[in-house]
Order: C-alpha cells, then structure tokens, then sequence
C-alpha cells in the first residue's frame, strides 16, 4: 500500500519538474529569435531609414530594455532554483561532515597563527623537489627543496611557517602550493596536493555551492576525497601525555641547570 501510494507522488513531482525545465528552455529559444529578429529589424531599419527624416529610436530602445529584462530575469530564476536545490538536503547532508576528518584535493590553504599545512603525493622517488608557496598573486614567496624521505614515491605532509625566503613573515591569508618533482634524467614526476584535517564550518556561497572550511581554509565539497571519524581522545591518555611532557619538561630543565 505505501509503495502504490508514493509512486504516483513522485511521477508528478518529476513531470512537473521536467515540464518546467521544457517550459524554461523553450522560453529562451523564443527570446534569443526575437532579439535576433528585433536587431535584425532595426538595423535594416536604420541603414534604409530616410536622413531627412530620422526614425524614432526611443520605441526600440524601450523594447530592446524590455527584452534584457527578461533575460536577466530568466537567468535570475536558474539561479534560484540551484538555491533552492542545495539549501536543501545538499547543504544538510553536508552538515554531518563538521568535526569528521576529511582530506580534499587543493592546492591552496590557509596561513593562520604562522603555520600553514599541506599534503603532497609523489608517484614516483625523486632526485629533485622544489616547493614553492605562491601568494594571491601567484608569486612564489617561498621556495625550499625537499630531501631524505620526502623525495620518495608516496605521500608527504608540508608545514610551512609562513615566512617569505627573507625570512619576513608573511600576512594571514590564502597561499597556494606548487610542486615541481624530476627524476635523475630531469623527466618530471606527476605530483598531486591536497590538505586534510577536521571540518569546523561549512557555508553556502552565493552561487548556490557548498564549501567547508578545514584547517582554517573554504574548500569545495567536491573537491572531497574521503573522510573519517576522528579518533578519540580518553582522558587517561590525556592526563599520560601531561605526565609524560612535564616528566620531559622537568628533565630537560634541569640537564640545563647542571
């Protein structure tokens, strides 16, 4: 009895979607002719019109107004629409990924309290690694060469102190990071970079798209490759590690002293 009962619902609900969608495109195929016809007409009009006895253009430029009103009201409408689509169980759904661990395929992340962090992935070992950060602009600010472990195929984390090659530090922002690995014969090695790291808000933009925001960063939802529970924390492992740092602390202090 439920399933009859839905099926219905849901066949009208897709046909009137797909008739509006037919309405719509049908809409902007009659526009785009009579604008054609219209510039058409009036330049026709205009070429041939008698010098001693100009036209009147204000009739045509209130219809060609008229027109790009309705253009501009169509596409205002698409717009709504991708709104109203993503307010709802995309941007609810996205909501479960805030406090989850995720990684996204990016290139850029955030500098925030003199750090910013990245993940790279070499396919291939290499001889030669240069990393380079990149500002708004897309000039390198900073530039290191890798060595040991990290010019070894597989993935590699990068933290960068956000200071310049001059050691200046740099403003809190958006940084961009670029990779350029070669191997003994100079032939370069594809690399990838992504960030990972816990989800702590998640915004709709303007444009009706989700992004969240990891490690202080907006990252695309698409641009998400996995996620992950993060593991959790007891408190007899929190109250070792305090141990742990001040048996450590105390050590070092008093190595010092002697």
């Amino acid at each position: 009895m439920t399933t009859s009962a839905t099926s219905p619902i849901n066949t009208t609900t897709a046909t009137t979607t797909a008739a509006t969608t037919d309405s719509t495109s049908a809409g902007r195929t009659r526009l785009a002719d009579n604008m054609n016809m219209f510039l058409t007409l009036l330049t026709t009009q205009m070429k041939n019109q008698d010098p001693t006895s100009p036209m009147d253009s204000n009739q045509f430029m209130t219809q060609l107004v008229q027109m790009t009103g309705v253009e501009q009201q169509l596409a205002g409408n698409d717009l709504l629409k991708k709104l109203v689509a993503n307010t709802g169980a995309n941007l609810s759904s996205a909501v479960g990924l805030i406090g989850k661990e995720v990684r996204a395929t990016t290139a850029d992340a955030n500098l925030s309290n003199g750090q910013a962090k990245w993940n790279y992935s070499l396919e291939a070992t290499a001889t030669d690694v240069k990393i380079e950060v990149l500002d708004a602009k897309g000039l390198p600010v900073r530039t290191l060469a890798a060595s040991g472990d990290d010019l070894k195929a597989g993935e590699h984390a990068f933290t960068w102190d956000g200071k310049d090659n001059s050691g200046a530090p740099e403003p809190d922002g958006v940084y961009t990071l670029r990779i350029t690995a070669t191997d003994s014969t100079s032939k370069s090695i594809p690399s990838s970079t992504f960030v990972q790291g816990l989800v702590t808000a998640i915004q709709q933009e303007s444009d009706g798209s989700s992004v969240i925001t990891v490690n202080g960063g907006k990252v695309p939802i698409s641009a998400v490759t996995s996620v992950t529970q993060p593991a959790a924390t007891t408190p007899a492992a929190a109250d070792n590690t305090a141990t742990n740092s001040n048996t450590n602390t105390n050590s070092t202090a008093d190595q010092t002293s002697a």
